[in-house]
């Protein structure tokens, strides 16, 4: 836990309907949109002011994954994921159960535990936070569709709970056990970039800067930069693979800590 501290729809028409309903229609419209925003407002207060997402634009920053009702995904010291215990009506996420979201592109997300590390997939289908790095593994697809939500993996996978109550990856298709709510703290934000990490602010230059100070060993007390073209960190990050080719960079300059 101390690790923690530091860190529209429209509406149906049916055929036939009577011309003279039409004014009824639009003040009962009304009247069920309104029941509908109480819902939501009803639902983000039952879990302690965290809202249900229902578009990727909407999961950024402080973030938390609900399976069934109140539990969520909670991270483990040793890099793995676990269902929490649930939770009281009114109480939100514990700083474990906590995520930090940013987006890579137009449909993906890339997620970062409390512990600082980024969430991907192994080998066996297991989902784990241990990478320093965002590349393929660790890119995520949130999929909205008829009301219900889900997580797909680069392995082409959903995100799913287990009877032992284990994170995997490993289902084709999706199911009850695999519909998730991704919720967002329900607040107002002035500045975009407010949950952003921080390397990841300005240019593209700018950021392998900020990543190699992060991670230089300065034993000579100079930036080390890789002398390859900056296009092509503009390509990488077009196709996905942003931060594993700024590690790559930096793993060729023999500077990085994490870089053998």
């Amino acid at each position: 836990m101390s690790e923690y501290d530091k860190v529209r729809t429209k509406k149906l028409v049916l055929k036939g309907e009577k011309q003279k309903s039409k004014k009824r229609k639009h003040k009962k419209q009304g009247r069920d949109e309104k029941t509908t925003s109480e819902k939501d407002d009803d639902d983000t207060i039952r879990h302690g002011g965290w809202k249900k997402t229902t578009n990727i634009t909407d999961i950024t920053g402080t973030v938390a994954i609900e399976f069934g009702n109140s539990t969520y995904v909670k991270a483990l010291d040793n890099g793995l994921f676990t269902l929490g215990a649930p939770h009281d009506e009114g109480e939100g996420p514990h700083p474990e159960e906590i995520l930090t979201a940013f987006p890579i592109n137009e449909t993906k997300i890339a997620l970062k535990s409390g512990y600082g590390k980024y969430i991907g997939v192994d080998k066996k289908g297991v989902v784990v936070g241990r990478s320093d790095a965002v590349g393929p593994m660790e890119q995520w697809e949130p999929v909205f569709q008829d009301g219900k939500s889900a997580i797909l993996g680069n392995t082409s996978c959903f995100v799913s709970v287990t009877d032992d109550d284990d994170i995997v990856c490993s289902k084709l298709t999706a199911g009850p056990n695999e519909y998730v709510h991704i919720r967002s703290m329900a607040q107002e934000v002035d500045d975009p970039n407010k949950d952003m990490p921080q390397e990841e602010l300005g240019s593209i230059e700018e950021i392998e800067v900020n990543y190699v100070r992060k991670f230089q060993k300065f034993q000579d007390k100079k930036l080390k930069i890789s002398k390859n073209k900056i296009s092509e960190l503009k390509k990488a990050k077009e196709t996905g693979i942003f931060h594993e080719t700024l590690l790559d960079r930096r793993s060729k300059m023999k500077a990085d800590r994490y870089c053998k």
